[in-house]
């Protein structure tokens, strides 16, 4: 049985602490926080910043030097054991002499999954695990998910008023939340893999779907552009096209002629399997997990909102709400079918609810065990 004392618990939270600061930057890896303490003090802490740049362990054994040797090691994942873009954390620290390694939680990773530690164990080094797991797993719940099921974590973002509305009857959208509210999304898509929308958004309002605030760190990174267009109608001069980074089109037909003036315009375009009502959200999650992508942001109109919804491929969903009233003919948050059965609807549970300038930030999660 692993035993924790205070200064584990205010070690380990120190660790999180570091791992959040490569939140927007680490993806296609896990965000992971190393600090390496002796004789009670902190001789060395790091943090892994981009793929195929130094791991956490690493980071912080470098700043620790010689101080190493006898250390406890406090990270937020199960360091690694195999050789990918860079060598086993395992081995470093081994070879560093650390005395004692503290995990937050077990790497989901197949090829890790408990072997780093065995690894660690193996040389004679004391290793407890489960000291604020459920924290860590939470900074890491795409790269989690993607490990576990194969597909990435699906955050739905949703902007509407006061009575449940997201655009007036004509479309006009721009705009119901307030400037805090749409700075706040940019936090939402500078963690995402990929933001993800469909062709009626992109014909109505020809959205960028970049990050532009300059004060998230994202390192060179840009999420990937997905737009579900089973029919392409999306422009090749579409500003969602336009801009620095990558945007994949899936479409039904990928051979369709319309097909070549987006690849023209530098957009790769990939068919996935598809219904007369739309394209299959769940193979469209499973090639963007094949893609490594961690954590998907939805940014969509009703209609594809709600099929994310009704098929129940949502694990969080995010409503900014403003203190507006746009009234009945205006579009609803969600185009889903009538109950005939209250045992039917979607349930979820309050996460998270917050004062974003003059609107509200809602979270919510899907009720565990809901029917």
């Amino acid at each position: 049985m692993n035993v924790f004392d205070a200064d584990d618990h205010h070690h380990m939270v120190r660790a999180l602490e570091l791992a959040r600061h490569g939140l927007y930057s680490t993806p296609p890896n896990p965000a992971v926080g190393c600090v390496l303490v002796r004789w009670g003090q902190v001789v060395g802490e790091g943090f892994h910043q981009r793929a195929g740049e130094p791991h956490a362990e690493i980071v912080a054994l470098h700043e620790a030097g010689i101080a190493a040797r006898g250390a406890t090691a406090y990270v937020t994942l199960e360091p690694c054991s195999h050789h990918g873009r860079t060598p086993p954390c395992a081995d470093a620290l081994i070879a560093a002499g650390v005395r004692r390694v503290v995990v937050a939680m077990r790497d989901p990773n197949p090829r890790v999954d408990g072997s780093g530690l065995g690894r660690l164990e193996a040389a004679g080094i004391k290793t407890a695990h489960g000291l604020l797991a459920g924290e860590a797993a939470e900074i890491n719940r795409g790269f989690v998910k993607r490990m576990v099921t194969g597909r990435p974590w699906v955050t739905l973002k949703l902007g509407a008023s006061l009575d449940g509305r997201t655009a007036l009857a004509d479309g006009t959208s721009k705009w119901i939340t307030g400037e805090r509210a749409r700075a706040d999304v940019q936090r939402l898509r500078a963690r995402s893999s990929a933001i993800v929308t469909g062709s009626g958004t992109v014909l109505a309002d020809d959205p960028m779907l970049t990050v532009r605030d300059p004060d998230l760190d994202l390192r060179g990174r840009r999420p990937l552009r997905v737009v579900l267009d089973s029919s392409l109608n999306t422009p090749p001069t579409a500003q969602v096209l336009s801009f620095a980074g990558s945007t994949l089109i899936l479409t039904r037909n990928a051979a369709a002629p319309l097909a070549e003036p987006l690849r023209e315009a530098g957009v790769r375009v990939e068919a996935v399997p598809a219904s007369p009502e739309g394209l299959d959200l769940d193979a469209v999650l499973e090639r963007l997990g094949e893609l490594e992508c961690n954590e998907v942001l939805i940014e969509a109109g009703p209609t594809l909102a709600g099929d994310f919804v009704r098929r129940g491929l949502v694990d969080e969903i995010v409503v900014y709400m403003a203190p507006v009233v746009l009234g009945d003919l205006a579009r609803s948050l969600f185009n889903l079918p009538p109950l005939a059965r209250m045992c039917d609807r979607c349930e979820f549970e309050w996460r998270d609810v917050a004062r974003v300038g003059d609107d509200l930030r809602l979270t919510l999660r899907p009720r565990k065990g809901a029917t």
